[in-house]
């Protein structure tokens, strides 16, 4: 993380034209420090996961070329894969027109981003409308785990869990 505003990689946020239009990159966190970050396998453009990073993991991200998150259920900098070696490569990272979203384009080691074992975060469909009437249950879209959870990070509770 840098050290004083002088040191940041950021750039202060000082026009609209500047913002949307300029060449620095000026990211607006919100209130509690937060920017959301969306997160997809490069080759293939499915959706892995969405977290939010702090100013410290965007700077690591950054310096890195590795993601790193912030975990609001941990309270803590989160270096994805630090734990479970599936750190995420990132081969492109892009900041939509206003600067408050990154959008993180990864190669995943080992395949998969989930902590409970699967490759994407987002394995369940949740059904609406029609779809709906036919029944309320959430629809597993993924068969089979990457990994194995509990040979990976043990029988720890999982923060996230309730």
């Amino acid at each position: 993380m840098a050290d004083s505003a002088s040191d940041s990689l950021f750039s202060p946020r000082v026009t609209v034209e500047q913002v949307e239009e300029g060449t620095e990159l000026a990211p607006k966190f919100d209130d509690n420090g937060f920017i959301p970050c969306v997160t997809t396998d490069y080759a293939s453009g499915e959706l892995l996961m969405v977290a939010v990073m702090n100013q410290e993991a965007l700077e690591k991200t950054i310096a890195s070329g590795e993601a790193h998150y912030f975990s609001r259920s941990r309270q803590c900098l989160w270096h994805k894969g630090a734990t479970s070696g599936l750190v995420q490569k990132v081969v492109e990272m892009r900041i939509d027109d206003d600067q408050d979203c990154v959008w993180l384009r990864v190669e995943v080691a080992g395949g998969a981003s989930c902590h409970v074992g699967y490759r994407s975060c987002f394995y369940r469909k949740v059904p609406v409308g029609q779809q709906r009437a036919e029944g309320t249950a959430l629809e597993f879209l993924e068969s089979e785990k990457m990994f194995d959870p509990k040979a990976v990070y043990g029988d720890a509770p999982n923060p996230t869990q309730l």
